[in-house]
């Protein structure tokens, strides 16, 4: 007879439900039939093959319908979160270009505009928590954070807290890391003036985010590559402080050839 060592051999190879009907119908003496060497197939025959294939095919449609539905909302969210980082990526480039420009005001209005964008693109996504944390969402997040730390620091203003910007605290680092680099554009600007008060002021800023960053020791998968970051900071800070000690340097000997000119002329007069 069909025993239950070969009802669980059946549930194996077949279906759920049709390996269900087979445990109900052949698990029990009562429809149990003799065979030697193998399943009568003959004890199948009243299986009603074509009812239960319906229900099967029903079960499935049922089943792609719900799971069509969730992924046509989610592409959806994917594409409308990914519309409105790119207009908040540009928005951040902007502000930091008025930033270096000195257009206090207008860096300031983009910023404005560039937070609203990013409370709407996060609302797209806020159901689906795999998306919040791709790429394109969280590169975005580190824009504005970036672009409101330039901003910040450039106008001796009080830096703004991650909590208050709505963004995670990797994305707000790694933001931090690349504000340096916007900041040795800022110095090397200052330098062409000749104020190396504040150019030293701006480099103590940049040692200062390199001091935080390198003792953020966690895996990158928390970071989000803040390592490279890190790493990328100290070239700039390392090339920055060349960079001014080449120009103070220069600097001084100008001024010194300017006292040596003073005192000369006065001589051949």
């Amino acid at each position: 007879m069909i025993t239950g060592r070969m009802v669980l051999a059946l549930e194996k190879n077949l279906p759920n439900a049709v390996a269900a009907f087979v445990r109900a119908k052949y698990s029990t003496g009562r429809d149990a039939v003799q065979i030697s060497g193998g399943f009568d197939t003959r004890a199948l025959s009243s299986y009603d093959s074509e009812g239960l294939k319906g229900e099967l095919v029903e079960a499935l449609e049922i089943i792609s319908d719900k799971v069509r539905q969730n992924f046509q909302a989610k592409n959806s969210a994917r594409d409308a979160a990914l519309a409105v980082s790119r207009e908040l990526i540009r928005l951040c480039a902007l502000s930091i270009r008025a930033t270096h420009r000195a257009e206090v005001t207008d860096a300031a209005a983009l910023l404005t505009q560039a937070r609203a964008l990013a409370a709407q693109m996060k609302r797209h996504v806020a159901a689906y928590p795999d998306l919040y944390f791709t790429g394109y969402v969280q590169d975005a997040l580190k824009e504005l954070a970036e672009a409101h730390l330039v901003h910040a620091i450039i106008n001796d203003q009080p830096l703004p807290d991650p909590d208050a910007l709505g963004v995670d605290y990797a994305a707000y680092l790694n933001g931090l890391g690349e504000a340096a680099g916007e900041l040795r554009r800022y110095a090397l600007d200052i330098i062409r003036h000749g104020n190396s008060e504040r150019c030293e002021k701006i480099l103590g800023v940049m040692d200062d985010i390199y001091s935080l960053l390198v003792t953020v020791d966690f895996p990158d998968a928390i970071t989000g590559g803040l390592r490279r970051t890190t790493d990328m900071v100290r070239g700039v800070l390392e090339r920055t402080r060349g960079d001014l000690t080449v120009a103070a340097r220069q600097e001084k000997l100008e001024r010194t050839l300017r006292e040596f000119e003073d005192r000369v002329k006065p001589r051949s007069n």
